[in-house]
């Protein structure tokens, strides 16, 4: 796919003397277009005004997270209104199955680095992100919002389910309309969006390379990062990140439902606004995952 002119415009008026030797354009995202320049320059545009405020967001937000995470992470060299800049951090996206390829120490060590990221993310003091006007992560949805979500399910997807998904979808929800599953937590700054094409692993060194995009991370429940690492790489994976994510044994009833209910969300968006990859954002993705204990 040709990539803009207005990109190439912006980036060569940030970088008056690059050459394009190599270029990479990515458009998969939901907010950004991404060109990444000689494997060295990741430019990420903003596609619609709201994405402007995202990216205002998210450099207020890594100019505290590098001050407290031991992993590498995108550091903004050039900021606009609808235009950022960093150095490219190189790796391929950290998979279950590349995770299960591993020897069982290069695993152990990947997990304990994995676990360690999301300890660290969750445990910034609150006076910090409060005193820089973070926000709310868009991921942050209450019981009421997962009752209207189970109400658009039974109106939208039902009359295309057979009778086992559907008494499926029914018992994921049955804890939330009982009110038995608890969805109180103390909010903590949350990635959002930690999908596995947003971890990054370096196959030389056998180890995490770096996270990128914290797009719609803010303040929220823990149990949504949790929810999707359990869809990437499944229940027994995540249980062994506990020695060093001690808060697991409190979010992951919350973190199982969550991640019942991410296929759905999509499947129900792609439905509502006729969009195909919408339908099929989840093929590929973890299926171990425990019953919720309530």
């Amino acid at each position: 796919m040709e990539i803009p002119v207005y990109y190439l415009d912006k980036i060569r008026a940030a970088y008056p003397n690059i050459e394009f030797e190599h270029l990479d354009f990515n458009q998969d995202g939901m907010v950004n277009d991404v060109v990444v320049v000689n494997h060295e320059l990741v430019c990420r545009f903003a596609r619609e005004d709201w994405g402007k405020d995202v990216l205002v967001q998210e450099a207020k937000l890594l100019e505290i997270v590098k001050r407290y995470v031991d992993l590498r992470i995108p550091q903004f060299e050039h900021l606009e209104a609808d235009f950022v800049s960093y150095s490219y951090i190189p790796g391929e996206p950290l998979s279950r199955n590349t995770l299960l390829k591993l020897s069982d120490t290069v695993r152990s060590r990947i997990i304990s680095q994995l676990a360690t990221f999301h300890y660290q993310l969750h445990s910034i003091p609150t006076e910090i992100l409060v005193e820089a006007e973070i926000s709310t992560s868009s991921s942050v949805r209450s019981r009421q919002d997962w009752l209207q979500l189970y109400e658009q399910v039974q109106e939208n997807l039902f009359p295309h389910l057979w009778r086992h998904q559907k008494t499926w979808i029914q018992e994921l929800f049955a804890p939330v309309v009982s009110g038995e599953l608890d969805f109180n937590y103390t909010p903590v700054l949350i990635n959002g969006d930690l999908a596995v094409y947003h971890v990054l692993f370096d196959p030389v060194s056998e180890n995490i390379s770096g996270v990128i995009d914290f797009g719609v991370a803010g303040f929220g429940d823990p149990a949504c990062d949790i929810a999707v690492q359990l869809s990437n790489y499944g229940e027994s994976i995540v249980l062994q990140m506990e020695k060093y994510y001690p808060m697991l044994g409190d979010v992951i009833d919350r973190a199982r439902f969550w991640m019942g209910t991410l296929e759905l969300q999509w499947a129900n968006y792609g439905l509502k606004y006729n969009d195909s990859s919408l339908l099929l954002a989840h093929i590929g993705l973890a299926r171990d995952v425990q019953l919720i204990n309530k």
